[in-house]
Formats: C-alpha cells, sequence, structure tokens
C-alpha cells in the first residue's frame, strides 16, 4: 500500500502531460506494484501421480499411486517488468506481418523525455532512442563522429575563415603605417596619381613602408632645385 501511495503523489506532480500519457500507457513497474498490494489467490500447482507396481504379470498393477506436487515455472517476464507494447518504437502485426509506426514521432519523443527528466520520473519512461542513457550510451561507442572536433584536427571551414588571420594582420600593419602614409599622401598633392592603397586580398597586400616617402623625397629633391 506504501508503494501505491506514492504512485499517487508521484501522478499529482505530474504536467498534464506526461499524466496523459501515463494514462495511456502504464509503466510495467506500477502494474506489479499494484498486483504485489492487492495479492490474487495463486492457481494450485498440478499433480502428477505415478503408479509404484508396473508390472503386467501383477494383477494388482496401479492400484497404488504416489502424487508429486509439480509447480509452474517462473517466467523470465515475471520477474523482470517489461512493455507489453512500447509506444516509441515500430510495431511488427504478428497476424498480418504489417509494420506500425510509433505512437510518438522522434520529436515528441524527446519532449516527454525533457518532462520526464525535469520531474524525476525517467526509469519509468518506456525504452527509445531518444532516453537520455541510450544516447549517452551511443555518445560512449561512437563518439561525436563529426570530422574535425577529434584531437588535432581541425574543421575545413568557409574561405573567409581561413583566410581571417592573414587579413587582420594585414589590416594591423596598414593601420600602424596609417600616419606616415597620410602625411605621403598630402605632400604629393593630396592623392594624385595615389595607387599604394593597402589591400587585404592573398598576394596583393601592399603596406605603405615608410621607405617610400624617403625615395619620393629623394627624387624630387634634384627638380626641385
Amino acid at each position: 500500500m506504501a508503494a501505491l501511495h506514492q504512485h499517487i503523489s508521484i501522478a499529482q506532480a505530474l504536467p498534464p502531460r506526461l499524466l496523459h500519457f501515463f494514462k495511456r500507457f502504464p509503466p510495467p513497474q506500477v502494474g506489479t506494484a499494484t498486483a504485489t498490494a492487492t495479492p490474487s489467490r495463486a492457481p494450485p500447482p498440478a499433480t502428477i501421480q505415478i503408479a509404484e507396481n508396473t508390472s503386467s504379470a501383477d494383477l494388482n498393477a496401479g492400484a497404488s499411486t504416489t502424487e508429486i506436487s509439480v509447480e509452474p515455472p517462473l517466467d523470465a517476464t515475471s520477474q523482470a517488468p517489461a512493455w507489453k507494447k512500447n509506444p516509441f518504437l515500430p510495431f511488427r502485426n504478428p497476424s498480418t506481418g504489417n509494420w506500425h509506426p510509433p505512437h510518438f514521432s522522434l520529436r515528441r519523443q524527446a519532449d516527454l523525455f525533457k518532462l520526464a527528466a525535469a520531474h524525476h520520473v525517467l526509469p519509468l519512461m518506456p525504452p527509445s532512442p531518444k532516453h537520455p542513457e541510450t544516447k549517452e550510451q551511443k555518445r560512449i561507442e561512437h563518439g561525436l563522429r563529426v570530422k574535425g572536433t577529434g584531437v588535432g584536427q581541425r574543421v575545413k571551414g568557409k574561405y573567409w575563415e581561413r583566410t581571417l588571420k592573414t587579413r587582420l594582420e594585414t589590416r594591423r600593419k596598414a593601420m600602424e603605417a596609417m600616419p606616415d602614409m597620410v602625411n605621403l599622401w598630402r605632400e604629393r598633392g593630396h592623392g594624385r596619381g595615389w595607387k599604394k592603397f593597402p589591400r587585404g586580398k592573398p598576394g596583393q597586400e601592399e603596406v605603405f613602408d615608410a621607405g617610400m616617402r624617403h625615395a619620393w623625397v629623394h627624387e624630387r629633391a634634384p627638380s626641385a632645385a
């Protein structure tokens, strides 16, 4: 009775979605607990009569018999409760041989398992590919199975991701040389024929060098004289 009251108190705290699921598909643990709470009379053991004297020459053969009681063997399914029909797995009709899809899609199964984990009733849920324990075992067995996420591996990435480091380095050098380039730009007539703008494309990095300004000044010196 204590187990039955415990199940009732747990059911009262469940959300309506989980409660409706357990009403439609009651877990076998609850069924076994109810059966133990209200035990029924077990069927009497079967008896077998064995004759002590089986001689064909004796006229009193078979007169005295011995009865031996035989108890039915314990079934493995009775010891470990199992689901009669798992609503999370496909079902094959034994009479027609046709396969029927599960009652709940994988998305709805994932939502139910999230609710069950939040209310601590995961042991009452049936086996499913979306069960947290099943997913954890699968991850331990197969790993992430994503190329580039292992030790010493890297993802190829997009083109802009692969060239980002080089472009940032080119941009940094251009910003550091920006004051000298501005002065040279002013000396040359505020951009007349200026073609030394820094570029960030691979193979076309033209960063301003301070020596460019001095070379231009030396070239202009004879003409100015």
